[in-house]
């Protein structure tokens, strides 16, 4: 039996490794930043991918026009995994620092993205800035947390 994280299983008591993916350490954090930004960028896409099938369905049906729903909703399978990571992490200064840095910045960088294609309707002006927001916090947040956790001891 595997408990999906490298290290001894506890009830077998061997190191198997891990097959999913994003690949995790033995305390559950992500181990690469291109496993955080390929499974928060897919979690991106299949939120902007509900959100267009909403919206069809709502136009097909009369209940509006398409278009009109904020695109900003398809970073919650991406927040999702950045929660995940966060906890992952032993409680201290490192991760909330990198954790509150990410989230200024990335929220900042998405608000300029949108402002940007603010001829765009709002699913499409509002998914270029939660792409921008995803991307950006995960740089941030990988590099930043890693660099503060050595730095902290």
């Amino acid at each position: 039996m595997s408990t999906g994280r490298s290290g001894p299983d506890p009830v077998t008591n061997t190191g198997e490794q891990q097959r999913g993916f994003p690949r995790r350490d033995a305390e559950g954090r992500i181990l690469t930043l291109g496993d955080l930004l390929g499974v928060t960028l897919a979690g991106l896409v299949i939120g902007v991918l509900a959100l267009l099938l909403f919206e069809w369905a709502f136009a097909a049906l009369g209940a509006g026009g398409f278009g009109g729903t904020n695109g900003w909703l398809a970073v919650i399978l991406p927040l999702w995994l950045f929660w995940d990571d966060f906890r992952a992490w032993e409680f201290g200064a490192a991760r909330v620092l990198a954790a509150l840095v990410g989230l200024g910045v990335g929220v900042l960088a998405g608000l300029l993205a949108a402002g940007l294609a603010a001829g765009l309707p709002a699913l499409f002006t509002g998914a270029l800035a939660a792409a921008v927001f995803t991307v950006v916090y995960a740089v941030i947040w990988f590099h930043g947390v890693h660099w503060l956790a050595r730095r902290t001891g």
